[in-house]
């Protein structure tokens, strides 16, 4: 896989330094006339020839197979498609698109193409989510209450209540509580039991944006809640509650830390396998499926994304959060 990468962002800064030892070569990066340094200085650490200050030359680089998405989630969309279009396979960064509608929009063009298409939200490819969908969580009995926490006080909100819209906090640029962390929640909730019969979202409003919110789920026979939190802070934890027994794990459930089953007959038995760069798992699986030509799984974790892109915008708009995309 020869990377290139548009976004000069944090994001680039963690991910991009180990894709080399993941065996994914970067050998371009773009980002705008204003941003050059930035992308110099990023393109001599990883040793990439290609230097870009628009995306659209980078889509036309030869040695780039694969693009990775890394900019604002209102230019998820544009970007991605321009790469499809240009014959490149995609890993977009979450959420995919800023609605259900763009999110389906790329999934066909993808399929049309033929191109692999990876959202790059890790949850769901973190061994530990695996090991508790595949093992524990049918050692519980009959499931009755899952709650998963994402709570963890943004530096940028302090920018946001001085008066500062900073892209993570305006709706405009497709940000939000549910647009970020809690989009880890709800894939963490949905990759276990599918799509709900109903969803809520009661969130905290600030200036057109939600800062926090909950996430009430109905599913047959049982509830489901998930918090969201980007205006406070707490420990994070994800619990399933079983007829059997009970699973837990005090980690952010993008990370899928040590997990722990406890059940009703005084049995407790911990794992972690987790690897020790949180986006290795799903890097990994990417190289995986494209030197095996597998777009079959790829479709399939696509399809997953796109559920849980529709749940999770339809209850954006009914709890008063509209984006520009919407409009549209």
């Amino acid at each position: 896989m020869k990377v290139g990468i548009v976004g000069t962002g944090m994001i680039v800064r963690m991910v991009a330094p180990n894709m080399k030892s993941w065996g994914i070569d970067v050998v371009a990066v773009a980002g705008t006339p204003n941003s050059m340094g930035e992308v110099n200085e990023l393109a001599d650490e990883y040793g990439a020839d290609g230097r870009y200050s628009d995306y659209h030359d980078l889509m036309a680089d030869p040695e780039v197979d694969t693009v990775y998405v890394a900019v604002p989630n209102f230019l998820h969309y544009a970007v991605s498609e321009a790469a499809i279009l240009a014959g490149k396979d995609v890993i977009c960064e979450k959420p995919l698109a800023s609605n259900e509608v763009e999110a389906a929009k790329l999934a066909a063009l993808a399929k049309e193409h033929k191109r692999f298409l990876w959202e790059a939200v890790v949850t769901t490819r973190q061994p530990n989510f695996k090991l508790v969908r595949d093992e524990l969580l049918p050692r519980i009995g009959t499931v009755k209450i899952a709650y998963v926490n994402y709570s963890q006080y943004s530096s940028r909100y302090d920018a946001f209540r001085a008066g500062e819209v900073l892209p993570a906090f305006d709706p405009a640029k497709a940000g939000g509580a549910i647009m970020d962390i809690g989009l880890y929640t709800m894939t963490y909730t949905i990759g276990l039991f599918g799509e709900p019969k109903k969803a809520v979202y009661r969130a905290n409003i600030e200036r057109d944006i939600d800062t926090s919110g909950i996430i009430d789920y109905d599913y047959d026979g049982f509830r489901a809640i998930n918090v969201c939190a980007k205006d406070c802070g707490a420990p994070c934890v994800m619990q399933i509650q079983g007829t059997d027994g009970y699973i837990v794990s005090n980690s952010q459930p993008n990370l899928c830390g040590s997990v722990t089953l406890h059940l009703n007959d005084g049995t407790e038995e911990t794992y972690d396998n987790s690897y020790p760069i949180m986006w290795e798992g799903e890097f990994r699986e990417f190289l995986a499926q494209q030197q095996a030509g597998d777009l079959d799984e790829c479709y399939r974790q696509l399809d997953e994304s796109l559920t849980v892109s529709r749940v999770q915008n339809t209850i954006r708009r009914k709890a008063g959060v509209i984006f520009p995309a919407d409009k549209q």
